[in-house]
């Protein structure tokens, strides 16, 4: 009786052992479809976990002439307390003005093509294009601006503080607005009215032209260029290989401007699963990028909550919180996991038991051989054993 119905397709919280009923009130279905394991929560749920999952769909669209933004912060999602995100676009010439945060950023390029500009502590600049599965990182007070070229440009900026805002960082235009002519006058050595038609305000997003050639845009800088790139071609990585994915870990250790946030970008496969793990040491941030999934949280005092995402949506894990990510579509899922650290690390469960003397295993566990036999004593990241793999029902 999984998903029974009474009307048509549309789904009942009713689960397959007979619990629950149907719901005849007022509903949002599309939200119960996109949501089947909240709606129908398996029986292993138990306990009232906090909810880990909140839409870039739901959040508010800063719109601006030449790009628009919308976050991800502890505000929409209060489980997430060490990383923020901010999903941004930029037309074609649009322009993320020249600022800086008190938190560090680390980005991906998810569609198109930008092009960044930075200048340290030092005054040594950096000026790159990048493009589809590229990465960025600057510093914390690190000075720099985004700029959409031909095709435009959408990315996901990362910052390492969940009570983080995007409208609320240091801008250029905000401090010119915000500082007396005459002071300006001496600072730069020019009349005051050099600066008679600055802005009054943050300009924050604004529309310019499509710059030409990175060539064109070099300046030549006298104290040289930065030692530690501000970027990482993350898709130009090789991967590690699995029979059910591929997974790509970035940090300090490969990225060695990146010493906030580590990450790893999994592609995994129709039938296949992250495995069963947990991080010691941090909390877990996830962005889906395309597909769909389902996560339960394993939580201590025997809770734990099961629930389903798809392309847009942010997730978030406990840290040391038991967990998987499994592929619920027929197509390949792409998620970031995103980490506030230098370094990616995680436990498996599958590593940790077959590590582990098989008589406590087994005595732990009340099981035989068959399983014992089946562990692997080297990571597995993403797994895949054909006739015990989820596939999506198709007479649905």
């Amino acid at each position: 009786m999984e998903n029974e119905t009474r009307n048509g397709n549309i789904p009942q919280p009713i689960r397959n052992d007979g619990a629950g009923w149907y719901d005849l009130g007022p509903r949002d279905v599309i939200r119960d479809i996109e949501n089947p394991d909240m709606l129908v929560s398996p029986a292993t749920d138990a306990g009232s976990l906090p909810n880990m999952k909140f839409s870039f769909s739901d959040a508010h669209m800063q719109l601006n002439h030449g790009g628009w933004s919308r976050e991800v912060t502890i505000r929409e999602l209060p489980i997430a307390t060490t990383i923020a995100g901010v999903n941004m676009a930029l037309t074609p010439g649009g322009v993320r003005e020249l600022h800086w945060h008190q938190q560090a950023e680390w980005a991906i390029m998810l569609v198109g093509r930008a092009r960044i500009t930075s200048v340290d502590q030092n005054g040594r600049n950096y000026i790159a294009d990048v493009g589809v599965g590229d990465l960025w990182y600057f510093p914390p007070g690190i000075p720099h601006s985004i700029q959409g070229l031909e095709e435009g440009s959408e990315f996901l900026l990362v910052f390492p503080d969940g009570k983080f805002s995007d409208l609320n960082t240091l801008s250029i235009s905000d401090w010119f607005a915000h500082t007396p002519k005459d002071v300006l006058s001496a600072n730069f050595g020019v009349p005051t009215s050099s600066f008679s038609h600055i802005p009054n305000h943050q300009l924050y997003i604004y529309q310019g032209t499509v710059p030409g050639p990175i060539e064109s845009q070099q300046v030549a800088d006298p104290q040289g260029t930065i030692p530690l790139s501000f970027t990482h071609r993350l898709l130009a990585q090789k991967p590690i290989v699995t029979p059910g994915g591929t997974v790509r870990i970035v940090d300090s250790s490969n990225f060695p401007i990146s010493t906030q946030i580590a990450a790893s970008l999994l592609e995994i496969k129709p039938g296949a699963m992250r495995e069963m793990h947990w991080h010691p040491k941090n909390d877990e941030w996830q962005y889906y990028i395309s597909g769909t999934a389902r996560m339960t949280v394993f939580a201590p005092n025997g809770t734990a909550r099961t629930f389903d995402y798809r392309a847009g949506d942010v997730g978030y894990v406990p840290l040391a919180n038991g967990h998987y990510i499994q592929n619920t579509g027929d197509t390949s899922l792409w998620v970031m996991e995103i980490f506030k650290s230098d370094r990616f690390e995680d436990v498996s469960l599958i590593q940790w038991m077959a590590l582990t003397p098989h008589q406590i295993v087994q005595s732990n566990l009340s099981v035989g051989p068959e399983l014992m036999n089946a562990l692997r004593k080297e990571k597995s990241y993403i797994v895949k054993h054909p006739g015990y793999s989820y596939y999506p029902r198709t007479d649905r």
